[in-house]
């Protein structure tokens, strides 16, 4: 691993997301927590065979060529293309080359070397010829190669993948299964990463039961938590589940008091607004900072963000569509920039609609589910789900992504071009 030392990881900016908007857009939300938020996860050293998911913390750089040498990319016979034309394609077998077999002897002079898949091409030879291709003497001293290879079929060249001092990946890089299989072939057994960054999770109201246990009339199973710890486990976090906190001041007190103390973020659900019953930011007001954004979106405008110290406090909306649609738009890019990686923005698809909407509210952006089907014409339209409710759960899994409509659009016409988010855009 090359000797470039990580930066220390950032420290929390004291009101990281203080605004002066009474209700910011979409844009003005992103923008301030990609200004705003700096890594703060430390660093450290894993196995190859845990990386995968974790953040670089350094760049990592191939220190050999990939593949080492010329090899053969086919079982077959190897040969100078130089005496194949020569020849007429009729050579003598002088060698028999497999993978593994080390150092390999210079091939004499017009003949031809029986090679197998990712054995080294022996000096004097640049072409390999197929197995199946080609007819040999059944004492396989002789074999004959059809006309019309080009010189350096079926070779692969020493460096072809990598070069020694090529640069594998990027410091922040987010480390997938085929990274880890490029880390892998140029010899690292292990990398250094940003640490997993430590997550508090939580649901408040006293209206909420575990799955599981009798639901009491006024009583609903709590869907979101659940939600979120499965939306987490895909990322580089470590997650502490508080539970659910009554509607108890002084309990959700001592609970994010407690949370602070040792979390790099503590992310709640429920309680998000600013009615009387909605403690969980009132309790943020007395112990930490509260910049409560009303977005300017839909679904998720009763939205917090704040501070407990230095440790950043999320709260999602109760219902649990827009719990779902404001973490994977907000909170997932904010913990992967927090934990040490760059700003993630989702790509989109412009695709036409195979919908109408005669009106649609002005100077909010909103998120549709939908999917992608084919039109009459064979040609991919987008489809909306026809019901639009914020605890609709259904719309969430039987949808392919999000629909994203601007602030400017009033109406929606068949044909018009939309932006499609598809879920894999989030990892899922």
């Amino acid at each position: 691993m090359p000797p470039n030392k990580a930066s220390a990881p950032g420290r929390l900016l004291d009101d990281c997301f203080l605004h002066d908007s009474e209700r910011m857009r979409h844009h003005e939300a992103i923008d301030l927590l990609k200004t705003r938020l700096a890594p703060v996860a430390e660093c450290e050293t894993v196995s190859l065979d845990q990386a995968a998911g974790r953040i670089l913390a350094e760049p990592v750089l191939s220190p050999r060529n990939v593949p080492p040498a010329d090899n053969s990319a086919v079982d077959g016979y190897a040969f100078l293309h130089a005496d194949y034309l020569a020849l007429d394609g009729n050579f003598p077998v002088t060698a028999r080359i497999a993978a593994g077999s080390g150092a390999v002897k210079p091939l004499a002079p017009k003949s031809a070397a029986r090679i197998f898949t990712g054995a080294p091409m022996p000096d004097g030879t640049d072409s390999v010829a197929m197995q199946e291709d080609c007819k040999g003497r059944q004492d396989g001293k002789f074999v004959q190669i059809p006309p019309g290879l080009k010189p350096g079929a079926n070779r692969r060249k020493a460096g072809e993948d990598l070069k020694r001092g090529d640069a594998i990946a990027a410091a922040a890089t987010v480390v997938t299964p085929q990274l880890v299989a490029s880390i892998a072939s140029a010899g690292f057994a292990e990398v250094p990463v940003f640490g997993r960054l430590k997550v508090a999770l939580l649901s408040g109201g006293d209206e909420l039961v575990e799955p599981g246990s009798n639901a009491e009339e006024g009583q609903i199973y709590d869907t979101n938590r659940h939600m979120l710890k499965a939306l987490l486990a895909r990322l580089p976090v470590e997650v502490s589940d508080l539970g659910i906190l009554p509607d108890d001041p002084d309990v959700i007190a001592r609970k994010l008091t407690g949370a602070a103390e040792n979390h790099h973020a503590i992310i709640s659900s429920g309680g998000t607004s600013r009615g009387e019953e909605d403690h969980i930011v009132n309790t943020l007001d007395e112990i930490g900072k509260r910049h409560l954004w009303q977005l300017a979106v839909k679904p998720g405008r009763p939205m917090s963000f704040g501070q407990i110290g230095e440790t950043v406090f999320f709260g999602l909306p109760g219902n649990p569509v827009a719990c779902m649609v404001c973490f994977l738009l907000y909170i997932r890019p904010a913990l992967l920039r927090l934990a040490g990686a760059p700003w993630h923005e989702p790509a989109r698809f412009p695709l036409p609609a195979g919908f109408e909407i005669n009106k649609k509210k002005p100077g909010r952006r909103e998120f549709w589910r939908g999917k992608i089907i084919a039109g009459k014409d064979g040609r991919p339209r987008l489809e909306k789900f026809a019901r639009d409710g914020s605890g609709l759960i259904s719309g969430l899994w039987q949808s392919g992504g999000l629909v994203e409509i601007g602030e400017e659009v009033t109406g929606v016409s068949k044909g018009d071009m939309l932006d499609f988010i598809p879920w894999s855009e989030f990892g899922i």
